[in-house]
Order: C-alpha cells, then structure tokens, then sequence
C-alpha cells in the first residue's frame, strides 16, 4: 500500500449523519494519505456507533435493571476508540485552520505495566 496523498473521496457508503459531518470537514480542510482516509473511515463509523448509543441512553437511560446501561459501557469503548483513531491522524486543533501544519506523528498512547524491580 503506498502512501500517496488522494483526492477527496465521497463519504462511504453507510455513514449516517454525524459520520459523513466527521468525514466532509476533515477531508475539506485536510489532503490525507491512505493510511488517514483508512483512519478516518472508521472514525466516522465509530462516530455514527456513538449517535446511535447515545440515542438509546436517552430513550431509556443510564441506567437498567438496577445497573448500569450497556450501552453507557459500550458509548465509553467507543469514545476511546475514536480518541484514539483521531490521535492517530494527527488533526490540527483547529481544522478551519489547517495551515498551521500537523502535530508530530507519534504512535499512541497505549497500556502501561507495572514496573517489576
């Protein structure tokens, strides 16, 4: 797979609402490589999994059966999930300012282990 800088691509097909908003003001603003358009596609169907939960949690809930709501647990995987996919893409903080280039690429923060001594 190369790296090459696409053109920007129509929305894929499946994305609901806040997916194609995440998706046109990225791809606007922003000239992405296969590796961020792939980032992005699915931080976009995460975005729309998060509407969709969010959706639930307000018709029944954060709470259910005495418990708390399995959508509230899975809303937060999810959040974390999409942290994590826009960490990866490097997105300026201000996407109607791009030109102030991209943060470093660096990889994600991932789990640490205790220290063994």
């Amino acid at each position: 797979m190369t790296n090459e800088v696409q053109p920007p691509a129509a929305p894929p097909k499946g994305l609901r609402k806040k997916g194609k908003e995440l998706w046109l003001a990225v791809v606007t603003a922003l000239q992405l490589d296969q590796r961020d358009v792939a980032l992005l596609r699915e931080a976009a169907r995460v975005t729309d999994r998060l509407d969709s939960l969010d959706a639930i949690l307000r018709k029944e809930g954060p709470m259910a059966y005495g418990k708390v709501h399995p959508a509230l647990v899975e809303a937060r995987q999810q959040e974390i999930c999409l942290a994590r996919l826009l960490v990866a893409m490097r997105l300026p903080e201000d996407l109607s300012e791009p030109s102030h280039g991209r943060p470093q690429r660096r990889g994600t923060r991932g789990f640490y282990a205790t220290r063994k001594e």
